[in-house]
């Protein structure tokens, strides 16, 4: 079973219809037990970093996943769910993420329209992962207004530009994490949650 993490932060529906289109038994869960007992954990999310972390906490779903990822189940993470990966961000300074990532979120520049809203090219760093399933370069649906800057650069998976490079995605062993709405992004994004699927 694919446990889809529901700790209040939307984009859960979008998420498990494309799951299901593809065949997958993926069910919405807010109990921290069920994700402990998933083969798969899809940790999607959007809206206010500091809020998100409120509930994660108040809901034990933030050792869940914690113990889910030290386990090495495999792990993709959309938007938000990307960014509360890493030790905080400047959308609130004062809260804490869940630290599984060394590194932190920043807000594009000021004189960037945000957010960014719409379709972005994006280039792989690297190669072994779900993102092979489309040729470098493809576009994917972005929504968002700040982007995680990695202490590791081996974390980041791949990158788009939007007023200079940011990070698209990270991964590290069985965990992906892409800052983009794979859900939303047509058959790009279905090819994408395929081959994450289909990867042991």
């Amino acid at each position: 079973m694919i446990a889809i993490v529901d700790y209040g932060a939307g984009n859960i529906a979008s998420v498990h219809r494309a799951l299901t289109h593809l065949g997958a038994d993926a069910r919405i869960t807010a109990e921290p037990a069920e994700v402990l007992r998933a083969s798969r954990v899809v940790f999607p999310g959007q809206g206010h970093f500091g809020q998100a972390v409120e509930r994660l906490r108040h809901s034990g779903l933030d050792d869940a996943l914690r113990q889910t990822l030290q386990r090495g189940v495999p792990f993709l993470g959309i938007c938000l769910g990307l960014q509360l990966l890493f030790e905080g961000s400047d959308e609130a300074p004062a809260a804490a993420g869940l630290g599984l990532l060394p590194g932190r979120c920043v807000r594009f520049a000021a004189e960037l329209r945000v957010p960014q809203v719409g379709w972005n090219s994006v280039q792989a760093l690297r190669v072994g992962t779900a993102l092979d399933a489309r040729p470098q370069g493809e576009h994917y649906y972005f929504v968002h207004s700040y982007h995680a800057v990695a202490a590791q650069p081996s974390d980041v998976l791949a990158t788009a530009d939007y007023g200079g490079p940011f990070t698209a995605a990270v991964a590290r062993d069985q965990l992906l994490a892409v800052q983009f709405h794979p859900e939303k992004s047509g058959q790009a994004g279905l090819d994408l949650l395929q081959a994450w699927l289909s990867q042991k």
